[in-house]
């Protein structure tokens, strides 16, 4: 026991003797965490700015217009008799949309000739052309309602059955999970796992790799010649510290007000068995790639487009299935699936089995396979040790 704490006692310095180590295992989390957090505080897209043409300048179209300056997602930048030069200025000014009320638009209204409003969408930013889109859609849907039900009125009808003339059925939305539609409930909580999943690829890839570049392992060896003692001496401060920065995760949820339940038992196995799985797959690659700067650069290819495979943001039912097939053994893949199944639909151990087995999976499969390969460099370190003391 006083050999593994000296050992582990050494193993901290080196650790925090690491400046980079240091700046990936705390700032980023942290850092990451602040900043993209203040990036989706607003919570939904507001105030997209978009050009009228107004070719008729009429009290219809004034009206229109008036309509779009209410409305809170879009922002009336200019509204101008001719177009001008759109498509250089869109560029520049990001317009999300351009609407073009024509000429003799209220008169062909009032003689029913149904004329056609035209929107120009900005598709450079589909997130953007979307909002845009669903806001322009509902203001001129609303207004287009109107002027039915007026129309029919100034024709005698009386107003209610104007009215139903008009709404041959009624639509009511019933929005659930995220009914406010917060861009930070739907996006906050799947970047900081990845973020996470990150940090400790790339910290614990440094574990041994490093050990072997400056000849460390050769001491190692020389007190302990079993690779399951080793794997636990440097684990051991992962495993103190990597709670810390959990803590320091969750706070993000009640300072952002993210409403996700995620302070109970089946978040805490979830986030355990992602924190196992990923320290796992990260000792493999520091066993086996006795670099630091290729096992990190490897462990990258493999986190870097974990959270785009996940399925978190884009359904898994559009990527083909070979891919998909392929990110089922991403930890953060399976845990962004359990998440979302406790922290918005209110599931339990039950309901995420099948998470936690595949990640139990990936955390034996790549125990075993780092155990083997570990066991291996000692007996060889240990063998060359043999020789030199017998020579």
């Amino acid at each position: 026991m006083k050999t593994f704490t000296n050992l582990l006692k050494v193993e901290f310095k080196r650790i925090f003797s690491n400046g980079v180590l240091m700046a990936i295992f705390f700032a980023a989390p942290i850092g990451y965490g602040i900043i993209f957090g203040y990036v989706y505080q607003q919570a939904k897209v507001l105030d997209l700015p978009i050009v009228i043409v107004d070719q008729d300048q009429s009290p219809t179209t004034d009206m229109i217009i008036d309509a779009f300056v209410d409305n809170e997602g879009l922002l009336v930048k200019d509204v101008r008799l001719t177009p001008g030069n759109l498509l250089e200025e869109m560029p520049l000014e990001q317009y999300a949309a351009v609407v073009t009320l024509p000429v003799g638009f209220e008169g062909d209204v009032l003689q029913k000739r149904h004329p056609e409003i035209r929107v120009d969408l900005n598709m450079a930013n589909i997130l953007n052309a979307n909002t845009a889109s669903n806001n322009i859609n509902t203001v001129l849907m609303t207004l287009n309602a109107g002027m039915e039900i007026d129309g029919l009125k100034k024709q005698g009808m009386h107003p209610d059955q104007a009215k139903a003339s008009y709404e041959t059925f009624k639509i009511n939305f019933n929005k659930l999970y995220n009914s406010a539609g917060n861009y930070v409930n739907f996006m906050l909580p799947g970047i900081l796992a990845a973020i996470m999943q990150q940090i400790i690829f790339l910290a614990v890839a440094l574990a041994f790799s490093r050990d072997f570049e400056d000849g460390y392992f050769a001491n190692l060896v020389a007190k302990k010649k079993s690779a399951l003692y080793l794997i636990f001496l440097k684990a051991t401060p992962f495993l103190i510290m990597l709670p810390f920065i959990w803590f320091v995760i969750a706070m993000y949820f009640p300072y952002f007000k993210i409403t996700a339940d995620i302070f109970n038992f089946p978040m805490l196995v979830l986030t355990l068995l992602l924190t196992l799985a990923s320290m796992m797959i990260g000792m493999l690659f520091s066993v086996a790639i006795p670099n630091q700067l290729k096992a990190t650069e490897l462990l990258m290819v493999i986190s870097t487009p974990a959270f785009i495979l996940s399925g978190f943001t884009w359904p898994t039912e559009a990527i083909p299935g070979w891919i998909t097939g392929v990110a089922q053994f991403i930890p953060v893949t399976q845990f962004l699936s359990g998440f979302r199944r406790i922290a918005f639909y209110g599931g339990d151990l039950a309901s995420i089995a099948s998470e936690t087995k595949i990640l139990l999976g990936i955390t034996v499969v790549a125990f075993i396979a780092m155990l083997l390969l570990l066991q291996f460099k000692v007996n060889k370190t240990a063998k060359k040790q043999t020789v030199v003391v017998e020579g």
